[in-house]
């Protein structure tokens, strides 16, 4: 285990490098730049910037330099804990992502925690009590789940949020606690909008794993070493917790290798819709304004969390699963 740890480490560096050139070239295929984009919205308003500013402008963001001297510039820098300078928002990338990751990790954590929580249970259940009411009841709750987009289900939830309760579903405040100083109020509060983009964010994660949990263990327990273990005299529960479920368990784990990039990314589409203040947004405005520092900067911190998330998910399946062996 030791050595293949240290083999996938060494080959994690040569697929950053390659992943950080693909996300620079893949930024600027794209014609025009940021300033491009920004002289655009200015020229939208009324407003006129002379060529000496213009050409100020691309002197002090780099961008007349040659491609390779911006790309060489930029990791120089994510490699010294500088991501750069955001001409978008006209300030470090650094501050904006730190000022947005806590409300991200918050939301997503919560949501997978409440995937996890209902999907585990009710998957093994559905398992053992095969063609049930419950079982069929799940399989219905999980077919829509799947099949319900997070944004089209935020919009469902916003509305009868409005229509029947008279709250507005949207934002992680009520507007008396967005600027107020923390308290024990606003934390309250914080923790009754939290609810809503949890479930949303959640639904189709949750209606997945479920049938993949109910689909492992029903395989694992037609298997004739679960008919060999209770003709012996295994207890049923206890003979469905030491064997069938840990083998069955193994997608859970797999998860993590995504769950960390998920993590920060989070769910654009539905934080635009709820108006949540993530970095899920926050990305797909840097992508749409060609922003180079601030897109390059989290596309390659969303890789970096991939491959290790990866590498997490293969050690912990190693050490779940005794038939797993790498080397």
């Amino acid at each position: 285990m030791i050595n293949y740890i240290i083999r996938r480490v060494l080959i994690m560096i040569p697929t950053l490098i390659a992943v950080s050139v693909l996300v620079f070239v893949v930024i600027q295929l794209p014609p025009g730049d940021i300033i491009t984009s920004r002289l655009q919205e200015l020229q939208a308003e009324g407003q006129d910037i002379s060529e000496e500013q213009i050409a100020a402008l691309r002197a002090r963001y780099h961008l007349d330099d040659p491609m390779l001297v911006q790309y060489f510039k930029w990791i120089g820098g994510f490699l010294q804990g500088d991501m750069g300078y955001s001409v978008m928002y006209g300030q470090s990338v650094n501050n904006l992502i730190w000022e947005r990751l806590g409300y991200t990790l918050l939301i997503t954590s919560t949501a997978t925690l409440l995937t996890w929580l209902v999907a585990f249970p009710v998957g093994i259940y559905s398992a053992l009590r095969q063609y049930s009411a419950l079982d069929y009841a799940a399989t219905l709750a999980a077919f829509v789940g799947l099949a319900t987009p997070n944004f089209l289900l935020a919009l469902v939830l916003m509305y009868l949020g409005y229509e029947w309760f008279g709250i507005a579903v949207g934002g992680l405040f009520s507007p008396e606690y967005a600027s107020a100083p923390w308290s024990l109020a606003k934390f309250g509060d914080l923790l009754g909008h939290l609810w809503i983009p949890a479930v949303v964010v959640g639904t189709a994660g949750m209606a997945g794993l479920m049938r993949i949990m109910r689909a492992n263990l029903l395989d694992e327990l037609g298997k004739p070493y679960v008919t060999t273990a209770l003709a012996k005299g295994l207890g049923p529960v206890r003979l469905v917790i030491k064997y069938p479920l840990r083998i069955a368990i193994n997608p859970f784990i797999s998860t993590v290798g995504w769950m960390l990039p998920h993590l920060i990314s989070g769910s654009a589409i539905t934080s635009v819709v709820l108006s949540l203040p993530t970095t899920g947004p926050l990305l797909l405005d840097s992508l749409r304004n060609q922003d180079m520092y601030l897109a390059g900067s989290f596309l390659l911190m969303l890789s970096v969390l991939t491959v290790i998330g990866t590498l997490l998910s293969d050690i912990l399946l190693a050490i779940a699963d005794p038939r797993i062996r790498y080397e």
